[in-house]
C-alpha cells in the first residue's frame, strides 16, 4: 500500500545522505563523468534540481517540463557549475518541492508526467525517491546497489516490472531473490509465454540489471543454455 507521508520522510532523508556526500567533493569532482553515458556529476546533480522543480510543476497542474529540448538545455546550462552552487540548488530545489507537496490535499487525484504518462499524486513521492537514491549511486562516489534501503530496492524492482510488463520486446519473465531466508518473487515481460525465463539473484543485483546500472552481473538465468534477456530503456 502507497503510504505518501512515508515516502515523504524517506526522500528527505535519501536527499540528506546525497547532499552530505556530495559535499565532501571538490569542484573537480563534479566536473568528473558519471556512471551514466555523457553525463558528468555535474549533470546528475543538475538533473536531481529540475526533476525536483518539475514534480513541483506536476503537483500545481502544469506540465512537467515546457519540452524535452528545454529540459535538456537546462540541465547542460547548470551542469558546468561549482559544487557551492551545484549543493546549494539541489536543497533549496527539495525544500520547494517539500512545500509544496505539505500543502497538498488530496493525494488520490491523477496527476501527468512526462509524455503523457499519468499516476496517482501519492504514488508521486516514491517516484521522486527512485530519482534520488538511483542518482546517487550514478554518481560513482561510493554509494552502490548494495547501499539502497532494502524497502526501496524490494519496491523498486515491483514497480519495474510492473513497467516492463507485456512490453513486446520483453520475453515472460520470473524474477526470484532471495533475501534473508525470504524468497521474493515477480513476474514481468509478455504474460502470455507459456514458459517464463526464471532470473535469480540478490535483489541489489536484480536492481540493477531492471534498472539498467548493469548489465546483469550477479544474475543468473536458472535454464541452461537460456541467454539474459537485453531490456530495452525505458
Amino acid at each position: 500500500m502507497i503510504d505518501h507521508v512515508r515516502d515523504l520522510a524517506s526522500v528527505q532523508d535519501a536527499t540528506e545522505r546525497l547532499l552530505t556526500a556530495v559535499g565532501k567533493l571538490d569542484n573537480a569532482a563534479v566536473t568528473d563523468q558519471s556512471r551514466l553515458p555523457g553525463w558528468t556529476r555535474g549533470h546528475v546533480l543538475s538533473h536531481l534540481a529540475r526533476n525536483a522543480d518539475a514534480l513541483v510543476n506536476v503537483f500545481e497542474g502544469r506540465p512537467m517540463y515546457t519540452s524535452a529540448e528545454a529540459r535538456d538545455a537546462d540541465i547542460e546550462r547548470d551542469a558546468p557549475r561549482p559544487l557551492d552552487a551545484q549543493l546549494a540548488d539541489v536543497r533549496e530545489s527539495a525544500a520547494r518541492w517539500q512545500r509544496t507537496a505539505d500543502a497538498l490535499s488530496d493525494w488520490s487525484r491523477t496527476v501527468e508526467l512526462r509524455n503523457g504518462v499519468t499516476d496517482s499524486a501519492s504514488r508521486v513521492p516514491f517516484r521522486r525517491w527512485v530519482e534520488v537514491e538511483l542518482h546517487h549511486v550514478d554518481l560513482g562516489i561510493g554509494y552502490e546497489l548494495e547501499d539502497l534501503p532494502a524497502e526501496f530496492v524490494e519496491r523498486e524492482i515491483g514497480f519495474l516490472a510492473e513497467r516492463f510488463t507485456n512490453h513486446p520486446e520483453v520475453p515472460g519473465i520470473a524474477l526470484m531473490a532471495q533475501e534473508d531466508a525470504v524468497r521474493l518473487e515477480w513476474c514481468t515481460g509478455r504474460q502470455l509465454d507459456d514458459e517464463p525465463i526464471v532470473v535469480l539473484g540478490p535483489s541489489t543485483a536484480l536492481l540493477g540489471w531492471l534498472s539498467g546500472r548493469t548489465r546483469g552481473e550477479g544474475v543468473d538465468v536458472l535454464d541452461e543454455g537460456v541467454a539474459l534477456p537485453v531490456l530495452p530503456t525505458l
